[in-house]
């Protein structure tokens, strides 16, 4: 599995860094046994942003898993979702998904 971390300052009081809420992201999301996992945080871009004034953070998640072949793209974010959903919207402001299953070649 592939992962890629930038990281955000320390978040309000009692939650985690990005750092911490990447590795929170990346233990929910391997109940989905992912190929491939990028996660970036991209809460610096938002700095301001009303959202992100609670600490909150925006980030980009691209997971490619076996369990998302023959599903529309709608289950497979909702998918995500499931797992990450006592994350937000506390510590997860907004959350960008590409979720695709393995692309099979020929041999």
């Amino acid at each position: 599995m592939s992962a890629s971390v930038r990281t955000d300052p320390a978040g309000p009081a009692g939650q985690p860094a990005g750092a911490d809420r990447i590795a929170q992201i990346r233990q929910r999301l391997a109940a989905l046994s992912p190929a491939a996992l990028d996660i970036q945080d991209e809460s610096h871009l938002h700095a301001g942003h009303a959202g992100a004034a609670g600490g909150a953070g925006h980030y980009r998640v691209r997971i490619v898993a076996d369990c998302f072949a023959g599903m529309p793209p709608v289950a497979r974010h909702r998918l995500v979702y499931h797992h990450l959903q006592d994350l937000i919207p506390q510590s997860i402001h907004a959350l960008a998904i590409d979720a695709q299953a393995p692309q099979r070649g020929n041999p």
